[in-house]
């Protein structure tokens, strides 16, 4: 997710146990992404940093759409024609994918990439598309034509024109693929920050824990609450600064791929949970199914919690979060 939220506090500094915290920013994945390493020195940390980074291009090169020759873009390609071969990886998490759709009731859905982009969100449009246009820009979106063989690890999408997106769920796994790898070289304490989908694990070398921030994007320069981030991850995604407005409805970059209608009544949103990739789904679900029902959806989940922002900018949170005790 684009448009971050959320501020990392990193404080990086020297310890008695002579271990420093390396941070690196770089533009990957079409977004802002960040690392931290601490390590012995800056030598090993430079050393996780580009493992890192080999990481996650090696997963990009499997499920990026925009990629030519990755294997999603093989099964977007062979849409309504014959179903592609590809690694357990890739199948893996397009299952997980179909189980987060199942979960939330299409809310989200990684064929939204066969939505007609019939929406315009900088400043170009000046009349809303017609109900036909709409109904027509998502004939195509339907996780339930996503057509899964187990046995032979292919992928078939039904319909000729259909393509799967994994940007809402992708650089959550990426997150997490990093984090796994780096700990598994013997890093143990890090952040993994790609465009606002943040795992961190371990202490900073100060031995305090991972911390972030969260502001209103209606109040952008105070910080409503700052929780610490213990092994587990948050993901932050906004319409603060993507939208239009028609009769006097604020509609939200982020579309309801069932209706072709763009969310209304979030403009931000934290999931926290262990896995950056439940967090990052769960967060564009919760996004289009809106305020009531998303944190209806999130106090049935064990290990998922969230915080709302509504239009208004009035603060919503699920059971297991007193934002009082963070302030």
């Amino acid at each position: 997710m684009t448009n971050l939220l959320i501020t990392v506090s990193l404080l990086l500094s020297l310890s008695a146990v002579s271990q420093i915290a390396l941070k690196r920013k770089m533009y990957m994945l079409g977004s802002p992404f960040e690392v931290t390493a601490v390590a012995k020195d800056t030598v090993k940390a430079n050393e996780y940093i580009d493992l890192a980074i080999a990481e996650t291009k090696r997963i990009e090169n499997l499920i990026s759409d925009w990629i030519p020759t990755t294997q999603i873009s093989d099964v977007n390609r062979n849409a309504g024609i014959k179903p592609v071969k590809v690694d357990a990886e890739v199948f893996d998490l397009v299952e997980r994918s179909i189980k987060i759709s199942q979960i939330t009731k299409g809310a989200f859905d990684i064929s939204y990439a066969s939505m007609d982009k019939i929406w315009k969100f900088d400043g170009s449009m000046k009349t809303m598309p017609t109900a036909e246009a709409i109904k027509k820009s998502v004939a195509k979106i339907d996780y339930k034509n996503i057509i899964l063989n187990k046995s032979e690890h292919t992928i078939f999408l039904k319909l000729a024109g259909m393509k799967l997106g994994l940007g809402g769920i992708g650089q959550g796994y990426i997150a997490d693929k990093v984090k796994d790898l780096l700990f598994s070289k013997g890093c143990l304490s890090g952040v993994i920050n790609v465009s606002g989908d943040i795992n961190a694990w371990g202490k900073q070398p100060d031995r305090k824990l991972w911390s972030i921030g969260i502001v209103n994007p209606l109040n952008k320069n105070k910080v409503f609450a700052t929780f610490p981030l213990e092994d587990s991850a948050v993901e932050t995604s906004g319409s603060y600064e993507k939208y239009v407005i028609f009769n006097g409805i604020r509609y939200s970059h982020i579309i309801d791929p069932r209706t072709g209608y763009p969310a209304t009544g979030i403009v931000s949103i934290s999931v926290f949970a262990k896995q950056t990739e439940i967090a990052d789904a769960m967060a564009t679900g919760i996004f289009v199914m809106g305020v009531e029902v998303g944190l209806d959806l999130v106090n049935q989940i064990k290990g998922v919690e969230c915080i709302i922002v509504d239009d208004q900018g009035k603060i919503h949170s699920s059971k297991g979060i007193d934002i009082q005790k963070y302030k």
